[in-house]
């Protein structure tokens, strides 16, 4: 599931292509669980309308709307937003062994998997956002709207503090690796970069979050800064479904130090990486390195 820096890029890359357009039609696929707001209501809404801005909150989209609506965008685990005409937009057959042939990238036209295409105004290619699994989420939100999604979001973790940390993570027995996942602590971390971040720091994902010391979260906190800034810069992790809005792949993923790598030395001390569930997620830490 792309995680915080992948959702980042791809609002640094789609912004230019929406934001002062006008959507002069909004192509939506049957409804489906994908649509949180049915399609007839969507297209009501959305067509006509002028995108104002695309903001993140964790791992969600906002597009902000000139009559105060926002449109909720949400990548799911295999969810691609992208622009029509883009090179090497490699996209996944429903079968999942493999991208498309680089003359099918180059003529792709929306599939029974792309679930909307905003046809926009002025100069630039539409937009078409593309899940063969349907677990991405789209809701269309009125001005003043709640919105249980957006209102039970912890703080992002671009800006984590080790005050921030220590305080959650007082008097808690669960798994400092659970409390990091969890989005109402904080927004945006996933598996991915739990995983690095806790390496970086030295901390073994199933200690106790009660457990932490107060030098462990100051060094808690700077991992996470550093390895979510550090995936931005180069681009993101394109381990299996997520790919940029002009069709290019991340590379953090050449660079991880434990994420996946179980059963191979660790960089630092030479151990051998190990794996286990904690918090009912897939986990790797170096046995020697992490405490």
């Amino acid at each position: 599931m792309p995680e915080l820096p992948e959702v980042e890029i791809t609002l640094r890359k789609l912004r230019p292509a929406l934001v002062g357009r006008s959507v002069s039609a909004l192509d939506t696929s049957a409804n489906s669980y994908f649509f949180v707001t049915p399609p007839n209501v969507l297209k009501r809404g959305v067509e006509g309308r002028r995108a104002v801005d695309l903001v993140r909150r964790g791992k969600y989209l906002v597009l902000l709307l000139d009559d105060g609506r926002r449109l909720l965008l949400h990548l799911g685990m295999t969810g691609q937003l992208f622009v029509a005409g883009e090179g090497s937009v490699e996209l996944l057959p429903t079968t999942g062994r493999g991208t498309l042939k680089p003359s099918q990238q180059q003529r792709f036209s929306p599939d029974k998997h792309t679930h909307l295409v905003f046809r926009l105004t002025g100069d630039g290619g539409d937009v078409y956002f593309r899940d063969p699994r349907k677990f991405g989420k789209v809701q269309l939100l009125g001005p003043r709207q709640p919105c249980e999604r957006l209102d039970k979001l912890g703080p992002d973790a671009l800006g984590v503090t080790a005050e921030h940390l220590r305080a959650a993570a007082r008097g808690r027995r669960g798994a400092v690796k659970g409390l990091l996942l969890n989005q109402a602590v904080l927004a945006g971390v996933g598996n991915i970069y739990a995983d690095e971040a806790l390496f970086l720091a030295r901390i073994r994902p199933g200690r106790a979050a009660g457990r932490v010391t107060r030098a462990e979260h100051e060094a808690l906190a700077q991992a996470l800064r550093s390895v979510l800034q550090r995936s931005i810069e180069t681009g993101g992790s394109s381990i299996s479904d997520y790919v940029h809005p002009d069709g290019q792949r991340g590379s953090y993923q050449l660079g991880r130090m434990v994420y996946a790598r179980a059963g191979e030395p660790c960089s630092q001390c030479g151990a051998t990486i190990a794996h286990r569930t904690v918090a009912q997620r897939s986990s790797h830490y170096c046995p020697s390195c992490q405490r």
